[in-house]
């Protein structure tokens, strides 16, 4: 298959800003919002990004390897994953509150914490960053912006063929 390799809107031209305002809040892949090593859902199996191109008639693909598989697929048919307690513990972060209204994870560097809101209304749910409140639902959100932060991919433990629960 020919393609355009796709580069991804992720590089110093952007600002945080720019980022923070593109995450994606639904529960479907938009291409702009992709980059190299994203982890993503397909086949309830995680996949690591290794190619975002074109075909010759503008579909989005992309190249997703994990330990067993390596191939092609639409973009479409990618899923985001969810960041859940189990995400965050193998991004780095350490659970360090926990109320009936709240559970709080944070990382090493003071700056970076994320809140799971147990109330319905999700006021205080997500990433935050110096202080900021950010939207971030997915894996993927979480790469990006750490990424563009600190000029590097989140180290994340052994995340191998997890199953997701979609």
């Amino acid at each position: 298959m020919q393609g355009i390799i796709f580069a991804t809107l992720y590089n110093t031209k952007y600002t945080l800003f720019t980022l923070f305002n593109n995450l994606n809040t639904q529960n479907i892949m938009n291409v702009a919002d992709l980059k190299i090593k994203n982890l993503v859902e397909y086949r309830n199996q995680i996949f690591t990004i290794i190619e975002i191109f074109q075909n010759n008639e503008k579909d989005y693909f992309v190249k997703i390897e994990n330990d067993v598989h390596s191939f092609s697929v639409p973009a479409r048919s990618i899923k985001p994953i969810q960041i859940t307690a189990e995400w965050l513990e193998k991004f780095g972060f350490s659970r360090t509150y926990s109320s009936d209204q709240r559970i709080r994870y944070e990382r090493p560097e003071p700056f970076i914490k994320y809140d799971i809101d147990l109330d319905s209304r999700k006021i205080v749910d997500g990433l935050k960053i110096y202080g900021n409140s950010i939207k971030c639902k997915y894996i993927h959100e979480f790469q990006n912006i750490f990424s563009c932060l600190f000029g590097k991919e989140p180290a994340a433990m052994n995340y191998g063929l997890v199953s997701t629960k979609s």
